[in-house]
């Protein structure tokens, strides 16, 4: 049975970096699968992707030597089961604000005793090159489980909701976490405010021993993450790789209208 590399990194202390699938096309997953990223998230909370096209996605990043995530819709035991039954390698749970959610999602990922997943299904263990048998037997082990800090309710209980067994990681969506921060009035916070924010659950994922990352929209920030002591990072997304090359070449032939033409991307 394959091993998760991405798990044994994150455990050993040093950064991955992967990118998120928004498109879900079949032919650029399969590019970025090759392209060198450790891992690829299927964005399932904000795409509209249903279960079979999910696991042709798995399938297709698991075969090219790349360790295929899945953000769920939300963080329930139907919604996790079937993205690892669908062959999904981990999952990224969204909005975890308490040690409840946290529980929740955590269980839903490991079968008994360790958690309440449902054994079933033979599609998953495909994609670990695995018989079902195996990988029943070694599933805890290998299934990534990342939960999402995305607002102050989030950082404030972040202690205890890292310190949770089962809890590998935690990822921060920073424009979840901004808005999440806005007042009363719709007010955004100062970006010092926002960074404050970031470094508040690096610090507390420090010391309690459970990685941190982050959403970057460029390897520049990603690197300057990982120098903080991140290791979970997503470089933008397969939809604005596409458009950031697409306002550069328009740049290049038509300058004055290229910005004007992508703005509503």
């Amino acid at each position: 049975m394959k091993t998760n590399l991405v798990k044994e990194k994150l455990r050993r202390g040093e950064p991955t970096f992967g990118t998120w699938l928004s498109l879900g096309n079949l032919h650029a997953t399969r590019v970025l699968a090759r392209s060198g990223f450790e891992w690829l998230t299927l964005d399932m909370e904000h795409g509209p992707f249903d279960w079979s096209h999910a696991a042709t996605i798995f399938a297709a990043v698991a075969d090219a030597g790349c360790v295929p995530l899945a953000r769920v819709p939300e963080g329930n035991h139907y919604s996790i089961k079937r993205v690892l039954d669908a062959g999904a390698w981990g999952i990224v749970v969204p909005m975890i604000d308490t040690v409840e959610q946290a529980k929740t999602a955590i269980a839903a990922a490991r079968y008994p005793p360790l958690g309440n997943r449902s054994v079933g299904g033979g599609m998953h263990a495909l994609n670990f090159a695995a018989a079902a048998g195996d990988y029943y037997q070694r599933a805890n082990d290998e299934i990534l489980v990342v939960l999402q800090t995305e607002s102050p309710t989030g950082v404030d209980n972040a202690e205890a909701i890292y310190s949770l067994p089962g809890c590998d990681a935690i990822f921060i969506g920073p424009n979840d976490l901004r808005f999440n921060m806005r007042s009363t009035d719709g007010t955004m916070p100062t970006p010092e405010e926002h960074e404050a924010m970031i470094q508040r659950v690096i610090e507390v994922g420090k010391r309690v021993g459970t990685p941190t990352g982050i959403h970057a929209m460029g390897p520049e920030i990603a690197l300057k993450r990982a120098e903080q002591g991140m290791q979970f990072l997503a470089i933008g997304s397969d939809l604005r790789m596409m458009n950031a090359e697409v306002q550069r070449v328009l740049k290049a032939i038509r300058p004055d209208d290229a910005e004007k033409d992508l703005a509503r991307y």
